[in-house]
């Protein structure tokens, strides 16, 4: 049988992980143990910020959606209970967008919620 040697293999899987560690600080860009541990780190953060960031639009939504309310002399909460109960079904993302750059069909939305 003959001998296995990993050089080529090692050299391939370190330079894969220190092409990933590219823009780190220090050690981490191009010290392999450093650049793994760093990559590994950095997936989970990614991993968890995919999810993290549609809760923080939403947060972001609701603020400027509230905003909105408050102008048109109506809480947020009663908004949504109103579009609920009249059966408007118009996202929070595109309420936001109304909200911002169509003050005056948010406002028409708001009075058909409420009255």
């Amino acid at each position: 049988m003959a001998r296995v040697k990993r050089g080529l293999m090692r050299q391939k899987r370190h330079r894969k992980v220190i092409a990933r560690a590219k823009g780190y600080f220090q050690r981490k860009k191009n010290v392999f143990k450093n650049a793994h541990e760093q990559v590994m780190k950095s997936g989970q953060y990614a991993f968890r910020d995919r999810r993290q960031r549609k809760r923080d639009f939403r947060q972001l939504w609701v603020v400027r959606i509230s905003a909105a309310c408050r102008e048109n002399g109506i809480k947020y909460s009663q908004l949504i209970d109103g579009m609920t109960k009249k059966g408007l079904q118009v996202n929070r993302k595109m309420l936001s967008e109304l909200a911002i750059h169509d003050p005056k069909a948010f406002s028409a939305l708001v009075k058909q919620s409420v009255g």
